[in-house]
């Protein structure tokens, strides 16, 4: 249990210390040079496949403001199992920060030509006019965390 609590600190506290990085220029697991796509080329799978996605905590920010009402901060842990798939979705209203603790998993973005591979230890910011989805392609099981903002809106959508 002790190793459990350990782990889910480390993760709550890199995805704190990255936010602030989040806009930098080069890193890890970004689009290759060359492999940027200005328009969706992929095919995206719309279900999730091998996915266990638990809620770990959730905060209601409505407390904050008005402009922060039925909003929550939320913390999952996402487990995808070898094949498994996290599907198709977008973070124009839905910022969120994911780190990788075990495995590695492949995420395809509609930015970028290619998969790109986040081994463990990879961070990566979601925000904007961002549509990906990710596959682990590897033999075992990917654990992620990912800390996002829930709008009221997305509260009775179940996708990842």
């Amino acid at each position: 249990m002790a190793t459990k609590k350990l782990n889910l600190a480390f993760a709550v506290g890199l995805l704190s210390a990255t936010a602030a990085f989040s806009a930098a220029p080069a890193l890890a697991g970004d689009c290759p040079a060359g492999q940027a796509a200005t328009t969706d080329i992929q095919e995206h799978p719309s279900k999730p496949v091998g996915v266990v996605d638990t809620v770990l905590s959730g905060i209601d920010l409505s407390s904050k403001g008005e402009a922060w009402k039925g909003n929550m901060l939320r913390l999952r842990k996402l487990v995808v199992q070898p094949g498994g798939v996290v599907p198709w979705h977008e973070h124009n209203v839905r910022p969120a920060n994911i780190i990788v603790v075990e495995g590695s998993i492949t995420e395809y973005r509609s930015t970028c030509k290619v998969g790109i591979e986040h081994p463990a230890g990879d961070v990566t910011a979601e925000f904007g006019q961002l549509a990906h989805w990710w596959k682990n392609n590897g033999k075992v099981p990917a654990v992620l965390y990912s800390a996002d903002v829930l709008p009221p809106a997305m509260h009775e959508d179940h996708m990842m």
